[in-house]
Parts: structure tokens; sequence; C-alpha cells
């Protein structure tokens, strides 16, 4: 099971990043996609048959799940993610006050 999971709010805590807060867009392999955060410019060259136009483009890229930390709206902190079974399930629940995710 995921502790951080697609559409969760995660705060940066380390890099150019670092402090602010955004939803998880995309899960990949030992990275996240989070909105508005790690943006980058690219250079886009037109594309008629997809009605694309050309120029700069701003996108989000990839983050390293270890330079981000789930955000506990309790606490207004960023928290640990602990994974506990209940009744035969298994919940993600904050490490700092045992509330359910």
């Amino acid at each position: 099971m995921n502790k951080i999971r697609k559409g969760d709010t995660v705060v940066v805590i380390t890099g150019r990043d670092k402090g602010k807060r955004g939803e998880v867009l995309q899960v990949l392999d030992g990275k996240y996609v989070v909105a508005g955060i790690n943006q980058v410019k690219r250079n886009v060259k037109p594309n008629p048959m997809k009605n694309e136009v050309g120029g700069i483009v701003t996108k989000e890229v990839p983050i390293q799940a270890s330079n981000v930390a789930i955000f506990n709206g309790s606490t207004q902190k960023a928290d640990k993610v602990a994974i506990k079974v209940v009744d035969g399930k298994s919940t993600r629940v904050f490490k700092s006050t045992g509330n359910a995710v």
C-alpha cells in the first residue's frame, strides 16, 4: 500500500520549492508529479495535426518521493503516514495524531 496517493496534499521539505504545498497529480516509481511544484519551461514545436500552438510552455516534472511529505490539515504541518489494520482492512493514519488520512 502506498503511503502517498493521487489526490493527497503534500508539502515540499527540501529543494528550491521548500515549504510549498500542492496536490499529487500522478504517482510514478519513487516520484510524484505535484501541481505547481518543480515547474520547468520547455520549448514546444507547433503541431497543426493536434491543434497545438508552439512556444514556451511551463509544466510540472516529477519530484523525488523523499523530498515531499504528506500534509496534515489538523496540525498544519508535514507528517508521516503509518498503516494500521482495523477490522481486516489496512488504513492510512497520521503518525502524530493517529487520525485517518
